[in-house]
């Protein structure tokens, strides 16, 4: 059973042949018996697709575990996890490989004194994960989103989340559909990297990156900002809120919300995002089982906050503002604990300078 984000810490990974999100799809209860060891290589068939995976999960169909035969470093597995990549790049959908047919596959690794060079590859990794992290401190400090303290207000709506009255509402009955123009262009002839002409985001009826995975030109498009958006032909029917400039190319469409003399905030629109996937982003539904359009979703009914019969708006602020600073805590204090393991590592191997 695929379990939703408030399980998480009572489940496990449960890693399919994805190609995103190393390759976790969901989280799963499972008994310890049936778990895959920490630490070792997830090797997806058909997709050809290699993850380090730190903590125990739990497996689908046609994925396969690499096990190192000798003990190593999460940083030395990581590296050969990019060795195995490479080396298995060369097939393809539908060649079948399997464990195998890939134990005769070849890869370089580095070497000192005739010997596999881990203390390389762990410094290396090590040096590199804190390059990013530093960008992430960064971006966190310039985005004022190192602040993680809880004010009394975020506290309390913590606390009286499971007590608040709650009103079902269609989802037409506070949004409406917008509008766009039919652009002229196939996903597959487009860029995925903005460039002078191609340079506003498309939404499609993908879940990576929200949707916007190609870019079209702005002439002649409809330029969105400040809704949410929904596919309408898809494997997953999973709703998001698109802050910055897009527009719609195909299978998917945009949604805004009806009062304009009450525009939603950023918070408020998030919070209305999880309450639309909770009748949207389904595993019921697929390419096969799929949700429908708007004709359908309008129909839908979302559980919302009330107060006096009125929906209480200023609790779904203060709600989504805390549950983002907690999220934010554990972002800040993964990057001083990535960054102190960094500098242990690579001090302790004296390959790069401190």
């Amino acid at each position: 059973m695929i379990v939703y984000e408030e399980q998480i810490n009572k489940s496990h990974p449960y890693v399919v042949r994805a190609t995103t999100n190393n390759g976790v799809k969901g989280y799963i209860v499972a008994e310890e018996d049936n778990l895959n060891p920490e630490s070792t290589l997830s090797f997806a068939q058909d997709t050809f697709t290699v993850f380090f995976q730190k903590e125990k999960y739990y497996t689908g169909n046609k994925v396969k575990i690499l096990i190192p035969k000798i003990s190593i470093s999460d940083e030395s597995i990581k590296f050969m996890s990019t060795l195995v990549q490479y080396a298995i790049n060369k097939y393809g959908w539908g060649d079948g490989s399997t464990v195998e047919s890939i134990s005769n596959i070849k890869i370089f690794v580095p070497l000192f004194n005739e010997k596999i060079d881990f203390e390389f590859m762990e410094s290396f990794v090590a040096e590199l994960e804190a390059k990013h992290i530093a960008e992430l401190e960064g971006y966190l400090k310039t985005s004022n989103l190192d602040n993680f303290i809880l004010t009394v207000d975020e506290l309390d709506s913590l606390k009286k989340f499971e007590s608040i009255e709650w009103m079902k509402f269609t989802i037409g009955s506070l949004f409406s559909r917008v509008k766009t123009k039919k652009l002229p262009y196939k996903a597959k002839n487009l860029p995925t990297e903005a460039n002078n002409e191609y340079n506003l985001p498309c939404l499609t009826s993908s879940f990576r990156n929200q949707g916007l995975n190609y870019y079209v030109p702005r002439n002649n498009a409809t330029v969105l900002k400040n809704v949410i958006s929904i596919p309408s032909n898809s494997d997953v029917y999973r709703a998001y809120f698109q802050s910055n400039e897009f527009t719609v190319l195909s299978d998917a469409y945009a949604i805004q919300w009806k009062d304009k003399e009450n525009e939603l905030t950023k918070y408020q629109y998030l919070f209305m995002v999880r309450a639309i996937n909770k009748v949207t982003d389904l595993p019921i539904y697929s390419y096969k089982m799929k949700l429908g359009g708007w004709n359908v979703v309008k129909n839908k009914e979302i559980a919302l906050p009330v107060k006096n019969g009125v929906i209480d708006f200023e609790f779904m602020e203060t709600f989504v503002s805390a549950v983002s600073k907690l999220a934010i805590k554990d972002v800040v204090q993964y990057k001083d604990k990535r960054i102190e393991k960094a500098k242990t590592v690579i001090k302790r191997n004296q390959i790069f300078p401190n």
